[in-house]
């Protein structure tokens, strides 16, 4: 049995028996071939009703994620609107990135290019998002006609299940989308599994790292993995130092610091540095940190669970052992609640800073001379998931960009809140160029070369005796 708490209040949320990875494939493999077989608009407009469904239970829905992510209501909301966005952003993406094409070929017959999907496919959830993500990869795979065994965290079982239920309201056939609650047992026996032909993961390099690891010697398996980064925010000279600060405030601490775009290292040219940290500490110590419910709304809740919570305030403090200087310090109001104010930690000094992700309210500031030191200093990490320059000129902003390793890049906006009408992945340490978003369309189906004739036709012109 798998229990799932509400991190704001320590009170159990949900329960739900471990699932059956064998049952599961075994349903999945039997749901395929007709699956695959449906028209493309029957699979679609499956999906429109399941978008219905999401909608009806909206309400619902986002409070079921604000308590069990500790994500505020008003955030949970927006996540719910991304479920349903999801949709139309996935069918108008499958048709520009897997459209038929009509090509040239000779004797008169026709040569084209389609798509196929792959089969069955695990999708691997995160915490942090626990309805969006997964349904980021849920959607195109369905739409190109693979079938779904989708894994939530074992921290958010309940939203999982609450999502594929939506499906099966929308009336999809049974074994074609599927949940399978578990832990990190049932992921690793469901990645590994031989039936299944792709993996779809959004979580932690670690994890990520492992199922690329395990999946090495079999090409045959589509993996494509999201994985975080160390995201950092370069800051130069700009009139609107107050607005600099709300956008370094959105990057950093939106979701308790718990979103793989989140800035973790704010990187600061030295003419700007007092100017910037009289603007940014004080808009820190003004934010609300609550629970999810309350009324106003915080603008961050807990981290997702007590145990994380530890982990981050060991961090901080061996940041600070290591020579690091606090500028806001992250603090614990309640022993028993994962509740942490944001930490600011001035990182300048410290002579080997640690190349991690840590996934929640800490920020790094280091200090750099000019903006070709700050490129360098954003550049010295193995991740490369998001980064941000705020201020400079478009002669800057274009030096920024050509240098900077990292798949999505933006100038004057958040680290986070990428549009999902665009490619959404990263380099190095935070994915295996397999972006996902509109391009999910891509990983969730391949393409089939065919040149074709009603009757053969062939000749041979040489080396035939006479």
């Amino acid at each position: 049995m798998l229990i799932s708490y509400d991190p704001a209040t320590g009170e159990e949320l949900w329960q739900g028996a471990i699932g059956d990875v064998d049952a599961c494939v075994s349903a999945a493999r039997r749901a395929w071939p007709s699956w695959a077989a449906r028209p493309l608009t029957n699979r679609i407009e499956l999906a429109h009703r399941f978008a219905n469904e999401v909608r009806k239970e909206a309400d619902g829905l986002a409070e079921l994620i604000a308590r069990e992510a500790g994500k505020p209501l008003w955030e949970a909301r927006t996540e719910v609107q991304a479920v349903i966005n999801k949709v139309d952003i996935s069918v108008t993406a499958y048709a520009e990135r897997t459209g038929q094409k009509k090509l040239d070929s000779g004797l008169g017959g026709t040569a084209s290019v389609r798509h196929k999907p792959h089969g069955a496919m695990a999708v691997l959830g995160p915490y942090n998002f626990p309805a969006h993500l997964p349904n980021g990869h849920i959607i195109p795979a369905l739409i190109a006609g693979n079938v779904v065994i989708f894994k939530p965290s074992e921290k958010t079982p309940a939203v999982g299940a609450a999502l594929v239920e939506c499906f099966r309201k929308a009336e999809f056939p049974e074994g074609v989308v599927q949940v399978l609650i578990g832990g990190p047992d049932e992921g690793k026996k469901l990645v590994a599994h031989p039936g299944i032909d792709g993996v779809l993961f959004t979580g932690s390099a670690n994890a990520g790292i492992a199922i690329n690891r395990k999946l090495a010697t079999n090409p045959g398996k589509i993996v494509a993995l999201e994985m975080g980064g160390n995201n950092p925010m370069v800051v130069m000279p700009t009139p609107k130092l107050q607005d600099a600060a709300v956008l370094i405030v959105q990057s950093a601490f939106m979701t308790a610091g718990q979103r793989c775009t989140a800035a973790r290292r704010l990187i600061v040219l030295d003419e700007v540095f007092d100017d910037l940290m009289a603007e940014l500490i004080p808009l820190t110590k003004k934010l609300i940190v609550g629970d999810p419910l309350d009324d106003p709304q915080p603008f961050m809740g807990p981290v997702i669970d007590n145990e994380t919570a530890d982990l981050l305030g060991e961090s901080f403090l061996a940041l600070v052992t290591a020579g690091g200087k606090p500028l806001t310090h992250l603090k614990r109001p309640d022993a028993d609640k994962p509740f942490l104010t944001p930490g600011i930690i001035d990182t300048t000094d410290m002579p080997d800073r640690p190349d991690i992700e840590l996934f929640g309210p800490i920020l790094q500031v280091i200090r750099v001379p000019d903006l070709d030191a700050g490129i360098t200093e954003a550049n010295n990490t193995r991740f490369g998931l998001s980064a941000s320059l705020i201020g400079g000129s478009p002669e800057d902003y274009g030096r920024f960009w050509a240098n900077i390793r990292a798949g999505i890049i933006n100038w004057n906006r958040p680290t986070n809140g990428a549009s999902s009408s665009a490619p959404f992945g990263g380099i190095g340490l935070s994915g295996n160029h397999r972006p996902a978003a509109f391009y999910a369309a891509d990983y969730c189906a391949y393409p089939v070369a065919s040149t074709e004739m009603e009757q053969p036709r062939a000749t041979i012109g040489v080396g035939l005796k006479e």
